[in-house]
């Protein structure tokens, strides 16, 4: 099997000969494989996920002790402690989420498969700041399949599944992550990762941009040796087009998040459908004809807003963009300010990006027992700060949810303090998961055998035939079955019979 090519010029991707016969080797994985063996910089990056009001502990199991896993002596089976988790006792439990997890994942079973004979990461030190899930954990040990060594931090201090973390600091990742952290606790994990004696890293994983802020804060020398960054948050890009407009970013960074596979799927199919799990699980409420705003129409609006159509609800729209604003119309909703259905709604979701999206104006006007909730990766959209004031009441009803009560007796129900709803209160679906995995896979293995000279130090976009790569790892679970040009049409229409089939400016 050829070598990972990147020494074949400076001015387009290649793709390696195990790459190219994936594509006549399609049934191999008609069945689902079985087991294989996210102002300044500076605080604003902070806010994006360690802001909290309320005890950590708090969001914990009822059954775990409350005593901090920093204050723990744990070691794995092997007799490692290179590792912060909530119970290392819980890994048998996570190994089998995973195990569940392979199974909706083929992508990542196959690109694992097909790869890991010639470890196109061997040499690779990745250090990665995400959600620390069943599905991240598949990631993580096809990283590892493909010869990288990893450590891994929580990009949010609420979404990390403790019985997972255990299950991979058993395996020897060393993991640094739990339910629940504190503020001090967040950027101690990612410290923990990154300040390591005779470790260092050379390869950047991030969701949000925290680690990134992290190195550039406390390590900057470390870029000296790191080789780039892949970034799959709508947070996070925008960071580092901060960085790269200001002369500040100093290596060659993948937007992961603006690939037509991580936004199509990941942003509009996942949304579509964990909006209604957190929402169902949190609250127990009824949609059909709940008056719902969303705040925001990108990729999450859309798919937050057909989902909640479909249920009978009735949604109105807020955006910006005069395009998105078009296209919600054009799919039957109502386009209103805020100010204008605040009174009425009973459910309020924003998924922006921005801050300050709800302010206490806001939720001063809100009716009794209004649902707010954020589908962004950012807490900073509502203003839950705001509602830390003597006259308001905190009332812990369930884990993740709050009522906050006005002297008058009016409520809302604030769910997750303002953060990322799906990965927060319920789940997403492993699938789509995969779809953005494999991406974030692709990009690292891309940037990391990358000659010198291909990529500067900017931002980049996914190769539009690595996009069209992940999508056919996905194809065979359906059955699928792709039609082929034949020479005379591919000639008519000037393309190379094996893609890519798109150019860069189009828009699916």
């Amino acid at each position: 099997m050829e070598k990972w090519d990147s020494s074949a010029g400076t001015s387009a991707f290649h793709m390696p000969e195990w790459m190219i016969q994936f594509a006549d080797q399609k049934q191999e994985f008609n069945k689902r494989p079985t087991k294989i063996g996210r102002r300044s910089l500076s605080r604003s990056i902070s806010q994006s996920s360690t802001d909290s009001y309320s005890s950590a502990a708090s969001y914990t199991d009822s059954s775990d002790d409350e005593t901090s896993p920093r204050d723990k002596q744990q070691k794995n089976s092997k007799g490692s402690s290179d590792f912060c988790v909530k119970n290392i006792k819980q890994a048998e439990f996570g190994r089998r989420e995973i195990e569940i997890a392979e199974q909706e994942m083929p992508a990542l079973m196959a690109l694992r498969k097909r790869a890991q004979g010639e470890k196109p990461l061997a040499g690779a030190k990745i250090v990665g700041c995400t959600h620390i899930t069943a599905q991240t954990a598949v990631l993580m040990e096809t990283l590892g399949a493909l010869g990288a060594q990893c450590r891994w931090a929580a990009c949010n201090i609420y979404s990390t599944l403790n019985e997972v973390a255990a299950a991979l600091a058993e395996s020897g990742f060393p993991v640094f992550a739990w339910k629940g952290e504190s503020e001090d606790d967040f950027w101690w994990c990612i410290d923990r990762c990154v300040n390591v004696e005779g470790w260092q890293p050379n390869m950047i994983l991030d969701d949000g941009g925290d680690l990134t802020h992290w190195i550039y804060k406390k390590y900057p020398n470390m870029f000296k040796k790191i080789k780039g960054i892949v970034e799959e948050s709508v947070t996070g890009v925008h960071r580092l087009y901060q960085l790269s407009k200001a002369g500040k970013l100093c290596v060659p960074a993948m937007n992961v998040n603006d690939s037509v596979t991580k936004q199509k799927f990941d942003n509009l199919y996942c949304c579509r459908e964990s909006i209604l799990d957190g929402l169902k699980r949190t609250t127990d409420m009824m949609f059909g004809g709940k008056q719902v705003v969303v705040c925001g129409y990108g990729e999450v609006g859309k798919g937050c807003c057909a989902a909640l159509k479909a249920m009978g609800s009735i949604v109105y729209v807020t955006e910006i963009d005069p395009i998105c604003a078009l296209q919600a119309c054009m799919d039957g909703f109502r386009l209103v300010k805020l100010n204008e259905v605040i009174r009425q709604v009973d459910i309020v979701i924003t998924c922006t990006g921005n801050k300050n999206v709800v302010t206490r104006e806001h939720l001063d006007r809100m009716k009794n027992s209004c649902i707010v909730c954020n589908m962004g990766h950012s807490n900073t959209e509502i203003d839950v700060a705001s509602l830390r004031t003597p006259e308001l009441t905190w009332e812990r009803v369930r884990s993740q949810v709050d009522h906050v009560i006005w002297p008058d007796g009016k409520r809302i129900v604030l769910l997750a303090e303002g953060r990322l709803l799906n990965l927060s209160c319920s789940t997403v679906p492993t699938f789509v998961l995969s779809i953005t995995a494999t991406t974030q896979a692709l990009a690292l293995i891309e940037l990391y055998n990358a000659p010198e000279g291909r990529y500067k130090q900017d931002v980049y976009l996914l190769p539009k035939k690595m996009d069209e790569y992940v999508a056919s790892l996905h194809l065979p679970t359906f059955d699928a079955h792709l039609t082929e040009l034949t020479d005379e049409q591919a000639k008519y229409l000037g393309l190379n019979k094996n893609g890519p089939f798109k150019p860069n400016y189009y828009r699916y």
